[in-house]
């Protein structure tokens, strides 16, 4: 997992949240209110949610844009159960959130891209699985799976 996740509030503009974004050279950040976790806004939020509809971003905040319900994992949880939770859900990236003294702090992000670097047999094994059942694999991560296996 990343260790070093980048926020923003969900009361930012998107063109303030863009600018993090881009000197972070990063696709995504997680949306805080109030310091805890309420969603996440990538990339493909912001085409779909402002570009694609000539938005101003300078006068739509990140809560009107960003990606909830928000799904998280523990430090705990094992790659295998974070992959298939993407998958059900059709997520490429995961908050990490570690309980401590009754609150759940944000102590990383796991993305598929990255699971598919470090782990390319877990996505070979889904590849395998979707050919067993018939099933497709989400559009969105079968970019991801066919990337990273040759």
């Amino acid at each position: 997992m990343i260790r070093e996740v980048i926020t923003v509030d969900s009361d930012y503009t998107i063109k303030h949240a863009v600018n993090i974004m881009n000197r972070g050279e990063i696709g995504c950040v997680v949306v805080l209110e109030n310091g805890r976790v309420a969603g996440i806004m990538t990339e493909r939020d912001i085409l779909k949610r402002i570009v694609a509809v000539s938005k101003d971003s300078e006068k739509t905040f990140v809560k009107e844009v960003m990606s909830m319900p928000i799904f998280v994992v523990n430090p705990e949880v094992t790659l295998e159960d974070a992959v298939m939770l993407m998958f059900k859900h059709k997520i490429k990236k995961l908050p990490v959130l570690e309980n401590r003294d009754g609150n759940d702090e944000l102590v990383g992000l796991v993305t598929l891209t990255d699971i598919a670097r470090v782990q390319s047999n877990l996505i070979e094994q889904l590849m395998e699985h979707f050919k067993m059942t018939g099933e497709a694999p989400p559009k969105s991560m079968e970019k991801v799976m066919n990337y990273y296996i040759v």
